[in-house]
């Protein structure tokens, strides 16, 4: 059995046991999590598929919270050649890490 959830404005394709990294969620490591917005749910085999339009109504899938971190440092470099023009930062973007625990289809 598998979903399609969105959450952080992406969507994620999510089985029983799946462990994934999603945009920051509010929530302390050992939180349970539920996500209403179910975009599909299929079945064992993908027999039974249910497409929601645009969400599969009482589907639920609950996950609970791993770890909440930040990720590996990017650095922004800018440069304009000639001008003495250089500017250099970077940035660390939070995260939430989920373990799937269950998906109740609609």
């Amino acid at each position: 059995m598998y979903a399609v959830i969105k959450t952080g404005g992406k969507q994620y394709k999510v089985a029983p046991g799946d462990k994934l990294r999603v945009e920051k969620l509010l929530g302390e490591v050992g939180d349970k999590v539920t996500f209403d917005e179910v975009l599909l749910v299929a079945g064992d085999g993908g027999e039974s598929l249910k497409i929601g339009q645009p969400r599969v109504e009482g589907a639920k899938v609950e996950a609970k919270i791993t770890a909440q971190d930040r990720a590996k440092k990017i650095i922004i470099f800018k440069f304009r050649r000639r001008k003495n023009y250089r500017r250099k930062s970077g940035h660390r973007q939070p995260f939430t890490a989920l373990e799937i625990t269950g998906i109740t289809g609609g």
